[in-house]
């Protein structure tokens, strides 16, 4: 049947009218008092005896009770099963063999069903070699189906791969983010042009939620897409053979394995560094941010610099970052060059228009952000304010390199705030 049970053990999985014999035992066990009551009628008509019944107990099943004043209408036919004061007890041998269908029926419907089931499997088991061989023309068909109506519907191109480390895409779009925007959004397309010789790394900066994340997905996707036979969201796709996909994205932690965020984050940079070749493509989103302002940029700079200044390993990478201090490390690298998202202003607006363009961003709009996302007005002012005066003073922050210089920036007092302070210090705690 169509939804068969999860176990053979209780039977009623094998299609009514396969087995005429198991159809007859189940008309039996559903229909069993039924066929008993057109028997007994059937045997009053031909006997004449109007008073006969058939009845049933343990000892000796199933019986015709026929009255000792009828029992010169007793067909011979009729065995007889027991005598008693005042009728006498019979039994045909349809009716035995309906009993012996009857009490058999429930365990015989089973064994039926179980020599159906068995002697299937043992055909298929003679046939292995064919089913292997049809389901693996099948899976074919029905991956390159699919691939074929999707990429058609999607308006997907074939990618021309090649033995070089290269990646050109023009129009590039993410193949699952695409189709889950509303229908009056359309999804803003970006190329990218790499080559493990001339533009090796992309260091990608600019705003919180502009986009940075979804392109170097679509990327990853993309590359895999080609690899394994797709065609990909793109207007035309140049893929240099990767031998490796690493991505280095999110946070998360291992905490049970002792691990925190920021070491699974090391963890698997380390991994990166320690295996990728030349053939490689990286997708990096964020280093260090789990740690503090200064080890964080300083462990990125040298992630950069490694996978930039190692022969054997320099493979294809995209980097996005907050770190703005690593635009002026691209522009330094022969091999790597800035990127970033656009983003237009207009007074206290900002729209990100998901355009990636040449250069490196001087912001990352947070606040903006942290304002979307509902963080108290109050919380948000103060923070903009306590920004400026971190960014008038960044550059005596950044040759000082000391945090009693930045709480000094942070914690600057007006007038009103000066003698707040000074009625503060006065207070002798000790009383």
């Amino acid at each position: 049947i169509d939804d068969p049970p999860i176990s053979i053990s209780k039977g009623g999985y094998i299609n009514k009218g396969f087995s005429r014999e198991l159809d007859e035992y189940r008309d039996i066990a559903d229909n069993g008092v039924k066929w008993l009551l057109e028997y007994q009628n059937e045997q009053k008509t031909k006997t004449g005896i109007s008073s006969l019944k058939i009845g049933f107990n343990k000892v000796f099943g199933y019986y015709i009770d026929v009255t000792k004043v009828h029992k010169d209408k007793v067909p011979k036919n009729y065995i007889r099963k027991q005598t008693l004061t005042n009728s006498e007890r019979f039994f045909t041998e349809e009716l035995k063999k309906y009993e012996e269908k009857i009490l058999s029926s429930e365990s015989r419907m089973i064994e039926i069903e179980n020599e159906i089931f068995f002697e299937l499997c043992n055909l298929i088991l003679s046939k292995s070699s064919d089913v292997y061989i049809n389901s693996r023309i099948i899976a074919r068909i029905d991956v390159g189906l699919c691939a074929s109506i999707v990429s058609i519907k999607n308006h997907y191109v074939k990618p021309k791969l090649i033995n070089k480390s290269i990646l050109k895409l023009i129009d590039a779009r993410h193949p699952v983010i695409e189709q889950l925007l509303p229908n009056n959004e359309k999804f803003i397309p970006n190329d990218i042009e790499m080559s493990q010789l001339k533009k090796q790394i992309a260091m990608i900066t600019g705003p919180n939620m502009a986009g940075k994340s979804t392109f170097l997905r679509q990327i990853a996707l993309i590359v895999l897409m080609a690899q394994i036979g797709f065609f990909v969201p793109a207007k035309s796709a140049q893929i240099g053979i990767v031998d490796k996909l690493f991505t280095r994205v999110g946070a998360s932690d291992n905490l049970v394995g002792g691990e925190s965020t920021f070491m699974v984050e090391m963890n698997e940079t380390a991994n990166i560094l320690n295996n990728a070749t030349n053939k490689s493509l990286v997708i990096l989103d964020e280093i260090g941010r789990g740690t503090s302002t200064y080890d964080g940029l300083s462990i990125a700079w040298a992630v950069t610099e490694f996978l930039h200044d190692q022969n054997d390993i320099s493979p294809i990478t995209l980097f996005a970052t907050h770190y703005h201090e690593l635009v002026e490390l691209a522009q330094k690298l022969p091999k790597s060059f800035n990127l970033t998202v656009k983003v237009k202003e207009m007074g206290d607006e900002v729209v990100f228009l998901r355009k990636i363009i040449s250069g490196g961003a001087d912001k990352s709009y947070g606040i903006h952000v942290a304002d979307m996302a509902g963080i108290p007005n109050s919380v948000v002012k103060r923070a903009n304010q306590i920004l400026k005066k971190l960014l008038l003073k960044n550059n005596d922050v950044i040759l000082n390199n000391t945090n009693q210089d930045i709480q000094t920036n942070i914690f600057e007092f007006d007038d009103k705030d000066k003698k707040l302070m000074n009625e503060i210090k006065k207070i002798n705690i000790n009383e």
